[in-house]
């Protein structure tokens, strides 16, 4: 542990290349880089000044629009500060450990452990953080390694006494801990419930029973530039079999005991005025919105990159060979899409050298609006099922998309309707909306769904649902 924390103190500390995008910082920044840890563990995120510069900066642009400079400060700002908690507790706790060791221990010594141990916490908070809100700018291998490192310790110098495990664990996360970390399944929705009640499926996605060659696929795209659901295609995934995310425990155990960070949507859907946005560990988004009885609760781990943040977890699964097609351009869905300028900019993205992948994890009930993406996607479901409906770019004009909204966002890859919602209501606000055509499937365990570019969609978990999005174009 000791090396790894010099040898990245050191890489701190080394002056930038001149192409470095830290170097785009203010020259009086960058001359506090080398001292920028804080002295005691005390000190909590953001309260180096460093840290907190940076995050200031970070706030004061919108998130795609954030120079890589204050990216890059505010990860190494962050890393400094994880080092120094890490550093300074990690010699006491060994010491500890070792002036207890073959020792008796009363519930009153146990719970002083516990509470010394949250630095652990701390260290992971920081190093997380740095990760959601600037990308790791760069040190993403750096974050990873001290991460895993720090798991590897914690295994080592905490004794593997079960009894005493759990009622860790239970101060870290919460009171189900004992029941979720031993659950080799989430809940079912109750039967009767409405939430998971499955759609009767009229007008379904044209379906191919067996996973076609690349050519079919490629030939599919060309012929007929529609939706497919595609079966057999993930039955090698490790995350289907020997290593499953459709067990609580196991991914609770590929995030650090549910210490990990996730940025979390809570509500029914980011367009409901209710909707809002916390990042909270995953040990606290299992215990209230995945094993939780109450369906009122919502909450949705939704378009985020946690293959880039747990590189674990990624190794569970792989990228669809249909991701390296050459696919059809996205002429139609900018011409007939009725996008503002910006919007027809957005769909149209330079090109991408690699796949992005996104996790997309929730209950049931959890829904994604009715949009279009800029890219071509090959949904992959991996544990639960969902409902999908999806509209050509041909029937923009009854699906009523937004424009630009307050703060200048533009939402017009968004419609206005609630695709679910009462007839009545519908035909009252949204006339046009019922004579658009669709097609429409049940997505579930081990099948994908190739989205084509342009294609506008809606999305509802019927059960506890994982997918991954595979964007390409």
């Amino acid at each position: 542990m000791q090396t790894l924390l010099t040898s990245t103190l050191s890489a701190l500390s080394t002056p930038p290349s001149p192409s470095d995008p830290i170097t785009a910082c203010p020259s009086s920044v960058l001359a506090l880089l080398p001292s920028s840890s804080p002295s005691s563990p005390s000190h909590h995120h953001p309260s180096s000044p460093l840290l907190a510069l940076a995050n200031s900066k970070i706030h004061a642009y919108p998130y795609d629009a954030v120079p890589v400079c204050w990216r890059r400060l505010y990860t190494d700002a962050s890393v400094a500060e994880a080092v120094a908690v890490i550093a300074e507790n990690v010699g006491l706790a060994e010491t500890r450990r070792r002036r207890r060791s073959g020792c008796g221990e009363d519930e009153e010594e146990e719970e002083e452990e516990e509470e010394e141990e949250k630095w652990i916490d701390d260290a992971v908070k920081i190093l997380d953080m740095a990760s959601i809100m600037a990308g790791a700018a760069g040190r993403e291998a750096m974050i990873e390694g001290l991460l895993a490192e720090l798991e590897a310790w914690e295994r080592d110098i905490i004794p593997p006494r079960p009894q005493k495990r759990r009622r860790r664990r239970r101060r870290v996360q919460g009171p189900t801990w004992d029941f979720f970390s031993s659950s080799s399944s989430f809940p079912v929705v109750a039967e009767g419930d409405d939430v998971g009640l499955l759609p009767t499926v009229r007008h379904p996605v044209e379906c191919s029973a067996t996973a076609p060659s690349m050519r079919d696929f490629e030939t599919h795209m060309m012929a007929s530039g529609r939706p497919l659901l595609i079966r057999e295609a993930l039955a090698h995934w490790p995350a289907l079999h020997e290593r499953p995310w459709a067990s609580p425990a196991y991914l609770l155990e590929k995030t650090f005991g549910g210490r990990r960070l996730v940025p979390v949507e809570l509500g029914r859907s980011y367009t409901d005025a209710e909707w809002g946005q916390s990042v909270i560990t995953f040990g606290e988004f299992m215990e209230k919105y995945m094993m939780s009885a109450d369906a009122s609760k919502l909450g949705y781990l939704a378009q985020h990159d946690l293959f880039t943040q747990i590189p674990s977890l990624r190794n569970d699964i792989a990228v669809p060979d249909y991701c390296y097609t050459e696919p059809p351009p996205n002429k139609t869905a900018i011409k007939d899409a009725g996008l503002t300028a910006a919007g027809k900019a957005a769909a149209s993205p330079p090109r991408l050298d690699e796949p992005l992948l996104n996790a997309w994890f929730g209950p049931a009930g959890t829904v994604s609006p009715l949009h279009t993406d800029p890219y071509h996607n090959i949904l992959c479901q991996v544990v639960g099922q969902k409902y999908v409906r999806l509209y050509s770019p041909a029937q923009t004009d009854k699906l009523y998309p937004k424009g630009v909204e307050g703060g200048g966002v533009d939402m017009s890859n968004t419609s206005e309707v609630d695709a679910e919602a009462p007839t009545d209501e519908l035909d009252a606000e949204y006339p046009l909306f019922r004579h658009a055509e669709y097609v429409e499937t049940i997505l579930r365990e081990g099948e994908c769904l190739y989205i084509p570019v342009g294609w506008w969609h809606y999305v509802r978990s019927l059960s506890v649902s994982f997918s991954v999005s595979f964007w390409w174009n």
